[in-house]
């Protein structure tokens, strides 16, 4: 039985283990922003906006960054099909917090450092029910992160596929979704190209 104190909580699941095509292959998650792997960066930034249980979901390089990063307390989880994209990440982070008796995830990409702790903290606060969806929106858009009360992780996970995540759910449950205003405390930029770079500190 799930009590409800583990019900009211949510874990922060964070996606990292993109390969980094565009980027000439280096991993995402190893990229080096203010001196550090960009991994151990997000990781804080969901620490800091009050998810206290973290689950990373590594890929690309796993056994390297698990070498490299420093990521304490976290729950690590290897996804050895992070090459089918985002969906099969967000598969294998779901799994990981199915048994957990956690009323929601909210769920950040390890590629986004322009969405900081305050957007975090914000998207969280809409939590109320593990029945809860909800997401950040910069101008109306809606974005990441993007929180998902347990009740939906079963069918969110059946239907992500390739790099589509939880797209297909969300826009089939758009009138269930709180869009929480986060463009004025954040920037929803991807590092996806060595253009995006310059975003790196």
């Amino acid at each position: 039985m799930v009590s409800t104190e583990t019900e009211g909580r949510v874990a922060g699941l964070l996606l990292a283990a993109g390969g980094g095509r565009r980027l000439g292959g280096r991993p995402k998650a190893l990229l080096e922003h203010r001196g550090r792997p960009l991994v151990e960066h997000a990781v804080e930034v969901l620490r800091e906006g009050g998810c206290e249980v973290v689950h990373v979901v590594l890929g690309a390089a796993a056994a390297e960054v698990r070498e490299r990063a420093e990521l304490p307390g976290c729950v690590l989880v290897e996804n050895p099909e992070w090459e089918e994209g985002m969906g099969s990440s967000l598969r294998a982070g779901l799994g990981s917090l199915a048994s957990s008796g956690l009323g929601g995830a909210l769920v950040s990409l390890v590629d986004q450092p322009g969405i900081g702790a305050r957007a975090v903290a914000r998207v969280l606060d809409a939590y109320r029910s593990p029945t809860s969806l909800a997401a950040a929106a910069y101008d109306g858009k809606r974005g990441h992160p993007v929180l998902f009360g347990a009740g939906h992780w079963e069918p969110i996970a059946e239907s992500a596929v390739g790099d589509r995540g939880a797209r297909d759910y969300l826009r089939a449950h758009r009138e269930a979704i709180t869009l929480v205003e986060c463009g004025d405390v954040a920037e929803d930029y991807d590092i996806d190209t060595a253009a995006d770079l310059i975003h790196l500190e």
